[in-house]
């Protein structure tokens, strides 16, 4: 179902937006190597847990332009009342400025929507877009980069702090089956810099349509990046997000996960560690329910030594759902002193539901301290008989359990606002359970 795309990236070729020669080079190679690999199959190592058929066997259109139909009521519901936020918001993969809020940014900072820093900052972005997520690495990082538009711009200068958290809402109207949008977000944190970015994907309806995301972050020698992603997709969608984070000597960083929607979500997060001194955490929480996929996979790679890492996620599966984790760990012959600690866990709430877990730990140096774990169950029955002693059973006891399991999770993210609407949305999903399960 390749055809489709092609059609229509040979009228997206014709607007006549690129300006620059190296953006038209850029997605034109991105193209000829999506025509050359296509989407990836169930014989690469990558991609063998999940079943791509029912994305893959569908031809989505490039989504047409919001025609005004979602307001600024219709995605309150999706904000955040952060102190000082900044909010860019994208209604099928372009920015619409009525419903955004940017404000003024702190001096140094600079915050847009990429297709005017294509225009203003086109030096910039050469000298970065596509070099680390790489068309090569994914078809659909191909396709993404092919189609390569609209998204979030953001550019701390050296020893700024952009302050209050930047949210890029993407929205998917959902009026009609079968569109597609490819939002791509660039992020540069210069030295001794700071930010805190929050990529919310929401789909409005029941539509069945594809969100094929990539985010390319670049967190500078002793700069601080805070990133969240909450993926709040229809529960018919699809949804490829690829993000990458590269760090430099001193930086710190932290990458929250949350993925609920989408009939099949793949998120992959590759945070490369390129410089010594780096410290960096990996946190996810994946909720499945029905027939949901719901695919993690990470990779971290420690190049450089005196590298801390930590990386926890969880994953709560309910019905016929599957989830998917998939860890790996590379640590280079040079990067002595490495700590990298890595856990997966899964909860299983019915006996249908499944798990496919694969934490790898691929090590070439000898002075390091890494670990790994994985484990799946159901809840335990030596906390619930605890609670139930003491008046606490049925599901109202299985929904504390559950809770508890995802809370390790929620509790890390540092925006009390963000925090609450997650739990009462985890908790919203355990109450329709309770009210089914006896």
């Amino acid at each position: 179902m390749t055809t489709a795309y092609l059609q229509d990236h040979e009228v997206f070729s014709q607007r006549g937006d690129a300006r620059e020669p190296w953006l038209t080079g850029l997605r034109q190679s991105a193209l000829q190597r999506f025509q050359a690999s296509g989407f990836p199959g169930p014989r690469e190592e990558d991609w063998r847990f999940v079943d791509l058929a029912p994305l893959t066997g569908q031809a989505f259109r490039l989504a047409r332009p919001d025609a005004g139909a979602v307001t600024a009521k219709v995605i309150a519901p999706y904000l955040f009342a952060i102190e000082g936020v900044r909010t860019l918001v994208f209604v099928n993969g372009r920015f619409v400025a009525p419903l955004s809020n940017i404000g003024k940014p702190p001096v140094g900072v600079t915050l847009l929507n990429l297709s005017a820093a294509l225009l203003s900052h086109a030096r910039l972005l050469d000298g970065h877009l596509g070099k680390y997520a790489r068309p090569e690495a994914s078809g659909f990082t191909a396709l993404n980069t092919a189609f390569l538009t609209d998204g979030l711009f953001l550019h701390v200068g050296r020893n700024v702090d952009a302050g209050a958290p930047i949210h890029a809402v993407f929205v998917s109207d959902g009026r009609e089956d079968g569109a597609a949008t490819h939002p791509r977000s660039f992020v540069l944190v210069e030295s001794g810099g700071r930010a805190s970015v929050i990529e919310s994907y929401v789909g409005l309806g029941q539509g069945a349509y594809f969100t094929n995301a990539v985010t390319e972050a670049v967190v500078a020698e002793g700069a601080q990046l805070e990133h969240i992603k909450l993926q709040r997709e229809s529960e018919r969608a699809y949804h490829i997000g690829t993000t990458h984070i590269q760090h430099g000597a001193g930086s710190r960083g932290t990458s929250h996960s949350v993925s609920l929607g989408a009939a099949l979500c793949r998120n992959n997060l590759d945070v490369v560690l390129d410089g010594p001194g780096v410290e960096a955490q990996m946190l996810g929480l994946y909720m499945g329910r029905e027939r949901q996929e719901v695919d993690n996979h990470t990779s971290l790679l420690h190049a450089h030594p005196n590298c801390s890492t930590r990386e926890i996620y969880k994953g709560i599966l309910d019905g016929r759902s599957h989830g998917v984790f998939n860890g790996k760990i590379y640590v280079t012959p040079i990067a002595q002193k490495t700590d990298a600690k890595q856990t997966n866990r899964a909860l299983l709430l019915s006996d249908q539901a499944r798990i496919d877990t694969k934490p790898q730990l691929e090590i070439f140096a000898d002075d390091v301290k890494c670990t790994h774990g994985a484990t799946v169950g159901n809840l335990d029955q030596l906390a619930a008989f605890y609670l139930k002693s003491r008046g606490i059973g049925g599901a109202l006891g299985r929904k504390i359990l559950t809770y508890a399991f995802a809370a390790e999770v929620l509790e890390e993210i540092p925006y009390g606002v963000v925090r609450q609407a997650l739990e009462g949305l985890v908790m919203d999903r355990l109450e329709q359970r309770a009210e089914t399960t006896p």
